[in-house]
């Protein structure tokens, strides 16, 4: 490894592998504190393509950097042969594993929702697009706070022309139908890839899906956006309405990251799955604080002789 990586930080145990590298947990004797290496091999990568995303993933990275929910980048290290990115270290279980166990309450998934497209508003208003929102690349660090990672897929679409994109990329249950059909597109791929997301954290399935990924594909590009009576009985009006909104084939109707924001924070959504006991303790507390003012009204009340 680079040395200079070695000279600050102490490289300790594989934390995850991917198709060009590995993760390590790193620690700083100077600060006391974790961090995440990712130590990529450049004689893995294939082609020019490859190349670009390495070559674009620090830039980005750096570009965002200050968003709490967008994986911090401290320093990077590079040589002829490896190319070392020091980050957030995010110890808990990643999105992934999170909705495998089942779905998620309409509050939690609202929690989590509300995290990621903040992380993606923040990407779109810099003139980036992930282009790979999926629940593996959604960590979570020491205070349980969302952190998006993964930007080797990225595109910065405000020097495009006409901030319209190409290119195939992304991951099958989560690419936007545009992307796969082979036209421009715009950043509300993100969009949709995080409406999938939220239709899996609220059902545990994914809305479109097939036994193998051209199966899948098509499904995608078919569109038709269902929800099942045994997965959704208990979702809310609210939270399928957004959800009609994320997940629309038509670009020009599908909301934006703003516009998704914006219904989170106006909307009954993040309540709709408040347990009814916290509904019945509410009401508690306002008859109680009702006996209160009436006993100070009685008793301050001068009494006739």
């Amino acid at each position: 490894m680079f040395q200079t990586l070695k000279n600050e930080f102490q490289i300790c145990e594989e934390i995850g592998r991917g198709r060009f590298g590995t993760v390590y947990r790193c620690f700083s004797p100077a600060t006391g504190e974790s961090f995440a290496c990712k130590s990529i091999d450049k004689n893995l990568l294939i082609d020019s393509t490859d190349r670009e995303c390495l070559d674009k993933e620090p830039k980005i990275l750096q570009l965002l950097s200050g968003n709490p929910n967008i994986l911090h980048l401290y320093k990077v290290y590079e040589d002829d042969d490896f190319l070392h990115m020091v980050t957030d270290f995010c110890p808990n279980s990643d999105l992934y594993e999170r909705v495998s166990s089942g779905s998620l309450s309409e509050s939690a998934a609202a929690a989590i929702l509300t995290q990621l497209v903040s992380a993606i508003s923040y990407c779109h208003h810099m003139g980036v697009a992930h282009r790979d929102i999926k629940p593996d690349n959604v960590l979570f660090d020491s205070e349980n706070r969302l952190k998006l990672a993964d930007f080797g897929s990225a595109e910065w679409f405000a020097g495009c022309e006409g901030r319209m994109m190409s290119g195939v990329v992304g991951t099958p249950y989560y690419v936007a139908p545009e992307v796969l059909m082979g036209k421009e597109y715009n950043e509300k791929v993100d969009v949709w890839s995080a409406g999938v997301i939220l239709y899996i954290m609220l059902s545990g399935v994914p809305p479109f899906y097939g036994e193998t990924p051209t199966e899948t594909f098509q499904a995608v590009l078919r569109g038709n956006l269902r929800f099942p009576t045994r997965n959704f009985r208990s979702v809310s009006s609210e939270a399928k309405d957004l959800l009609r909104k994320m997940i629309c084939k038509d670009v020009s109707r599908r909301f934006s990251a703003e516009q998704v924001l914006s219904k989170l924070n106006f909307s009954d959504f993040h309540l709709i799955s408040l347990s009814p006991v916290f509904f019945f303790f509410c009401k508690v507390s306002l008859f109680c604080e009702l006996l209160i003012l009436m006993f100070f009204v009685i008793y301050r009340t001068p009494m006739g002789d």
